[in-house]
């Protein structure tokens, strides 16, 4: 079975949550590499019934670090050492709750891009009453091109389909307004090219229809993305306190009632349970988790990487690129 590279130094909460994580992953049938600073890691492990391998990685890079540059004065921190990895074929997979820059950066110059990708871009997951849904980009690119956009559809089609398990996802542009004239020059561009290309495109979506069911893709630059990410989770944690605020002056019995309600919901939005984000385009699959993430969210990052390696993501996603590329050549002009 191939082995996904876990990054156990990354996140505030490592390496020992990291790699209780492992350890439940391991348990599931997943292989498992933890990369790190051995004595740490193994201290960790002691107090687990069960030995994983280790490599080891002598330095770390911290979340305040400039992302280029610790990769070039840390060559031995666990996500580089996690990186190279993946790109001498040791590992297939790639996972870090530790700086995303860092990560990211990692992931394009050290594992390298997919063929034929000129923007890799981070796909998040966002759970909705409609079903899941996927916004990219969500930071990896602030400043993009029509060009990418289209890429990042192409992108996030295979990954709703891999991971959602649909037939056709369907990709929405995110934009003001949903005519097609809307938005600024890059979305009316981006939306031509969209429009002509073989995807299941929906046409423009605005940030109200994310959790409507218009789209499971919602595609867009990394600005905007980021932006519409955090605003979706802080609405989702103030709407959670103003029930238990509306809630607390209630009878208890009622209390119990409304929490027993409402607690597959907050399971839901739990971002522990989602597991983390997808940098789409790279040679390997990479799942980068949220630096708080504990032992669950770590387990479900290593499952979203296992299901990545399972359906052949990276493969997927340049088969459906030359597909889309000989139907629409203005792609291959970025």
């Amino acid at each position: 079975m191939t082995a996904i590279a876990l990054d156990a130094m990354g996140g505030d909460r490592a390496p020992a949550e990291i790699v209780a994580g492992a350890v439940m992953a391991a348990a599931d049938g997943m292989n498992v590499l933890l990369v790190g600073e051995r004595d740490a890691i193994y201290q960790e492990l002691e107090g687990h019934d069960i030995d994983l391998p280790i490599v080891d990685a002598s330095e770390q890079i911290e979340m305040g670090e400039d992302p280029a540059r610790a990769l070039r004065e840390k060559p031995n921190s666990s996500i580089s050492v996690a990186a190279r990895l993946v790109k001498a074929g040791e590992a297939g997979a790639f996972v870090s709750a530790g700086s995303t820059g860092a990560a990211m950066a990692a992931a394009a110059i050290v594992i390298g891009r997919s063929e034929g990708i000129h923007r890799p871009a981070l796909a998040s997951v966002i759970p909705t009453p409609a079903g899941p849904i996927l916004i990219l980009d969500c930071g990896a690119n602030l400043e993009v091109k029509a060009e990418h956009l289209l890429q990042f559809g192409i992108m996030g089609s295979v990954a709703a389909e891999v991971f959602f398990g649909l037939a056709s996802a369907r990709i929405g542009l995110l934009n003001n307004g949903e005519e097609p004239g809307k938005g600024r020059g890059l979305e009316k561009d981006a939306y031509k090219l969209l429009d002509e290309s073989s995807l299941n495109f929906v046409g423009n979506v605005e940030g109200r229809d994310i959790g409507t069911g218009r789209a499971d893709v919602f595609v867009t630059d990394g600005f905007v993305g980021n932006i519409a990410l955090k605003t979706t989770e802080g609405v989702a944690a103030m709407v959670a306190d103003m029930v238990v605020e509306a809630v607390s002056s209630l009878p208890p019995e009622l209390v119990e009632q409304v929490a027993a309600a409402v607690r597959p919901i907050r399971h839901q939005l739990d971002y522990e349970n989602t597991g983390g984000a997808h940098l789409l385009g790279v040679n390997g699959v990479v799942v980068i988790a949220h630096g708080s993430s504990g032992r669950v969210a770590t387990y479900n990052a290593l499952r979203m990487a296992r299901a990545g390696l399972d359906q052949d993501l990276v493969a997927r996603v340049r088969d459906r690129l030359r597909r889309v590329v000989d139907r629409n050549d203005s792609v291959t002009s970025v």
